[in-house]
């Protein structure tokens, strides 16, 4: 499912015009990537968190070159379900 597919399906249940719906979803997902940009996780009852994870430093190889390179740290935005999310998915049941 698209971006406009939400958008789609949200205005035809809401009755809200696309243009409004529009503007909700881009403004839901823009506070969510500054909130993860700030270091800030963020946590939606029954549905899951969007969350900051740290990958440590490692060596990794450019097979290419045949050398050995090393990572740095850094930052992964990250997303994990609700408990209650992954049941309804793993037993095909529709959310409506």
């Amino acid at each position: 499912m698209t971006k406009a597919e939400v958008v789609n399906e949200i205005a035809e249940k809401t009755g809200v015009e696309k243009v409004a719906v529009q503007a909700a979803v881009e403004t839901f997902m823009k506070v969510i990537k500054n909130s993860l940009q700030k270091g800030d996780n963020v946590y939606l009852r029954g549905f899951g968190s969007f969350v900051v994870k740290r990958r440590a430093e490692k060596t990794g190889r450019n097979i290419s070159k045949n050398t050995t390179v090393i990572i740095p740290a850094h930052n992964v935005p990250a997303f994990k379900p609700a408990k209650t999310f992954v049941d309804r998915v793993k037993k095909n049941v529709k959310v409506s």
